[in-house]
């Protein structure tokens, strides 16, 4: 028997902290000097722009000081040298732009093909679906919108925090000093300016702070609205035909209207929350220009401060003020990223996870696939089991050589389908062992095939794309196979997994087959949307044209023991109890045997 842990993947919240771990190994791996060029070049036009900044304020002295001086040379002069700083201000924006994307890109580059090759690899993508991690729900969506939004703010933010650092310290002390003093009854105030900004920054932070927690959460739930929306959508094209079949067009209307109704009712939430927030962003949107006038006017008026100095000093007080106000303006932003960056790394904990589970440390816990010391296939006390722990299948042993076809039966839930994916590599959780030849090529027929997009010839020779093969051995397989009416289309392009039918995709996936003959063939019901006779062309295509080939073959449609050399049957000794294998060659009069049964069973009935 089999022990497994209640839960392989449990929940997990996720962090932007883990994102930012993870993601900063772009500048660690093999991208590295990509990473540092471009980060080197992005830092070079910040200070680039910062100096930039720090000469148009300059300028502002100068141009206002020659005003309120009536100097029409200045003036002039005063024009002419800030049509040079705005083509170097563009310069610099041009070279900053190109440097934040390309950095921005590459980056979302490294984390995708992360991402991507992590999600399929060892099957992972499909044993997530086995265990409905709520963590990795709309993988999708995790990986190519999640993953945009959260590498583009965080350079964004990097950069904004970088920005709002440097224009603090370098504005702070032209305010310090342009500012300069102010008495207050009695009371000198070196630098005023600096802690009236100071104090204003503060306020607006911490107000901002305070409302901008509960925005951080309704984003996410947003976003994971808005995922699940897609998905529905997806699967509702996806299933089409069958949608449209059995007229469940007003059901799905409705659920897919209770979803967009919940997603709307996400969006209010953070619609509520930002427009509370927006009451003081509109209120600090006028207030900030207007505050180092008001402070600086009483020295003006009084001749302590030329107009020149008033309006350097107001500049560096915006200049300021935007910098200690950063995270308060791009509180909503800042809840887009939080959001993102958590579903990312909710996707890479459940792997995580997933592969923690299935690791080393837990090989008692999973079966073992290892290279067979001949050509056979071996079952070595094979226990499979839910992934909750339930066991299904207890002790299976067997031996299938190369060139035998084994019908595999059972009831209901006696896991077939189950062992045959353990078989094909598919299903980890159980113990014991599966040994299979090095080296061989392994195809595996489902119940409901899948073509990927292209020409009828691609799909065809999937996953071998790039083989070269002659056009009449297609037109060969293709009448076989009843789907000449397919032959002028076999260099178009289609969806033909929606196109075909169910029995004309089963009939293509033979073909398939035939075309790549594999040397182990791992069926599941293959023909049950076959009629009797197609069944038996296939099979007997099967049987004939692949004589090499060892087949295992769950099904339990009738007719099929005569394509098959033994069966191996999952039986039950008790009710819900695990089910175990028990094995019957086929000869001729035992196949005959069980027809003539069926058939008096079908005139009794």
């Amino acid at each position: 028997m089999i022990h497994m842990k209640e839960n392989l993947v449990p929940e997990t919240s996720g962090s932007a902290g883990r994102f930012l771990q993870q993601s900063l190994d772009f500048w660690r791996g093999p991208t590295r000097k990509l990473a540092w060029t471009l980060t080197a070049a992005v830092l070079f036009f910040v200070f680039y722009n910062l100096t930039v900044s720090l000469a148009l304020n300059r300028w502002q002295k100068f141009f206002f000081d020659a005003l309120e001086r009536k100097n029409m040379d200045s003036v002039r002069y005063g024009l002419v040298l800030v049509l040079g700083l705005a083509v170097v201000s563009a310069l610099g924006s041009v070279g900053l732009l190109h440097a934040r994307m390309r950095l921005q890109l590459n980056w979302r580059r490294w984390l995708t093909r992360s991402l991507i090759g992590r999600w399929l690899a060892n099957r992972h993508f499909y044993q997530l679906t086995i265990v409905n991690s709520p963590d990795a729900a709309n993988p999708e969506a995790r990986i190519s919108e999640d993953g945009r939004i959260a590498v583009e703010l965080l350079v964004d933010f990097s950069l904004g925090i970088l920005n709002a650092i440097l224009a603090a310290v370098a504005f702070i002390s032209i305010l310090w000093v342009v500012g300069g003093a102010i008495t207050v009854g009695g009371i000198n105030i070196p630098g005023y300016m600096v802690f009236a900004c100071m104090l204003y920054s503060g306020f607006t932070t911490t107000v901002m702070y305070l409302l901008g927690r509960r925005l951080v959460e309704n984003v996410e739930n947003k976003a994971t609205g808005e995922a699940q929306l897609r998905y529905e959508l997806t699967r509702v094209k996806d299933n089409a035909e069958t949608i449209a079949l059995i007229g469940g067009d007003e059901d799905e209307k409705a659920r897919l209207d209770v979803t967009f109704t919940d997603l709307m009712k996400r969006w209010l939430g953070v619609i509520t929350w930002q427009g509370r927030m927006m009451w003081l962003n509109g209120s600090a949107l006028v207030l900030a220009p207007v505050i180092p006038l008001l402070l600086g006017a009483p020295k003006y008026l009084s001749g302590e401060m030329s107009l020149g100095s008033l309006m350097q000093a107001a500049t560096a007080f915006a200049q300021v003020s935007i910098a200690l106000t950063w995270l308060a303006d791009n509180a909503m932003r800042l809840s887009d990223w939080f959001a993102s960056s958590n579903r990312v790394s909710q996707l890479s904990t459940a792997i995580d996870n997933l592969e923690s589970s299935l690791g080393p440390l837990h090989g008692d816990q999973t079966i073992e696939l290892g290279v067979s010391p001949d050509r056979n296939v071996y079952l070595r006390d094979l226990n499979i089991a839910l992934h909750d722990g339930k066991l299904m299948i207890d002790g299976a042993e067997a031996i299938i050589s190369p060139g035998e076809k084994v019908l595999l039966k059972g009831g209901s839930g006696t896991g077939k389908s189950s062992l045959i994916r353990a078989m094909a590599g598919l299903w980890p959780w159980g113990s014991g062992k599966i040994l299979r030849p090095e080296g061989a090529y392994i195809a595996f027929m489902p119940q409901r095939p899948y073509f990927p997009l292209g020409t009828l010839r691609e799909t065809m020779l999937y996953p071998f794309s790039d083989r070269e093969i002659p056009d009449e051995k297609f037109v060969d397989i293709l009448n076989r196979c009843g789907l000449e009416h397919l032959v002028r289309r076999l260099d178009e392009k289609d969806q033909w997994g929606s196109l075909l039918s169910g029995g004309e995709q089963q009939r293509l996936a033979f073909a398939r087959v035939l075309i790549n003959p594999p040397d182990i063939l791992i069926m599941d019901e293959p023909t049950s949307a076959l009629d009797e006779l197609s069944q038996f062309r296939m099979m007997e295509y099967m049987r004939d044209l692949l004589p090499d080939a060892m087949v295992i073959h769950a099904g339990h449609r009738p007719g099929l023991e005569r394509f098959h050399d033994r069966e191996i049957e999952l039986l039950r000794e008790q009710i819900g109890g695990p089910a175990t294998t028990h094995e019957s060659k086929f000869s001729p009069a035992n196949v005959l045997s069980r027809a003539l049964k069926r058939l008096a069973k079908v005139k009794s009935a």
